[in-house]
């Protein structure tokens, strides 16, 4: 089984990111290391953190990211003004005399670069970000992190190189959990569309009721299957996203109970799912639903 699972929320401070890495954790411990891998891809790039929660972990492989953009050569450009004609992004703006790339406008479509009949604007790699890769104390799961630059104007461009990168690694006995940023925008949808499966993290709260259903009609109109994580559950309000679920006809997968354990092992950069029995079997049962539920997928 290769699965894509992305972990995503409507807003931040529902805890996700606990979420992602108990759930990678528990996931390597539950399955069989000599049939089944677990990667945990953090590509929440402008703060990425899972690796807070594995102070143990060997960085193996470094990496600088980069994407190409159109350089414009002056010697060979007849000022045709093809370029900019063709460029749907204003990356190109023909000035009669000269031509100006903005990179920051880019989208690497090389059309510009394709279509220049003198080839007078060759792609060049102008890099984005960096990512590195790191081996825990788990046989079979690993870990990698996506950082983007600073100053650099969207994350969309290094989370699809980043999901390049993962499709490109052999084997189909692996499960890739996708740490998504919060929200519903750009970089979010990215991560959704190449997925397989959508785990929603919600808190029972009005705010995160507002925002899991901007998650949810997010997820439906890129038609991918889901289900909601209920995280901080029995703090007043499950009610609602109880109801709203049903009225969705969404499975609440896991209930992850509202805990000051939980924040003190958090506020450690500790597991929760090690703090004791009760979170260890609930985590335990949240990945071998989880595990089913993909089964299930592979049979329709």
């Amino acid at each position: 089984m290769r699965k894509k699972i992305a972990i995503a929320s409507g807003k931040g401070g529902t805890g996700k990111t606990s979420v992602s890495v108990n759930l990678a954790a528990q996931l390597s411990d539950t399955l069989n290391p000599d049939s089944q891998h677990v990667a945990l891809v953090d590509l929440d790039v402008e703060e990425p953190n899972s690796l807070l929660f594995f102070k143990d972990a060997e960085r193996f492989y470094h990496d600088d990211e980069s994407r190409p953009v159109p350089v414009w050569d002056e010697k060979a450009c007849t000022l045709c003004n093809k370029c900019s004609q063709v460029c749907e992004f204003n990356a190109i703006a023909f000035l009669g005399t000269k031509v100006l790339v903005f990179p920051d406008l880019c989208h690497s479509c090389h059309a510009c670069s394709v279509l220049c009949p003198e080839d007078a604007l060759p792609m060049q790699e102008k890099r984005m970000g960096e990512l590195s890769y790191y081996k825990p104390t788990q046989s079979n799961l690993s870990l990698s992190e996506y950082r983007l630059d600073i100053g650099q104007p969207s994350a969309v461009p290094l989370i699809s190189s980043a999901i390049k990168r993962i499709n490109q690694i052999p084997g189909d006995n692996q499960i890739f959990l996708l740490d998504a940023p919060p929200g519903t925008s750009c970089p979010m949808m990215e991560i959704v569309k190449s997925s397989d499966f959508v785990l929603l993290v919600t808190e029972p709260t009005p705010f995160g009721l507002h925002d899991l259903q901007l998650a949810v009609e997010t997820v439906e109109k890129i038609d991918r299957p889901m289900a909601v994580v209920l995280n901080k559950a029995g703090s007043g309000a499950d009610h609602l996203i109880d109801n709203f679920c049903e009225l969705e006809g969404i499975p609440i997968i896991a209930r992850i109970p509202q805990s000051r354990k939980v924040a003190e092992a958090y506020s450690r950069g500790e597991l929760v799912y090690k703090i004791n029995d009760e979170f260890h079997e609930i985590y335990k049962s949240f990945s071998e639903d989880l595990v089913n539920m993909l089964k299930t997928l592979d049979l329709e």
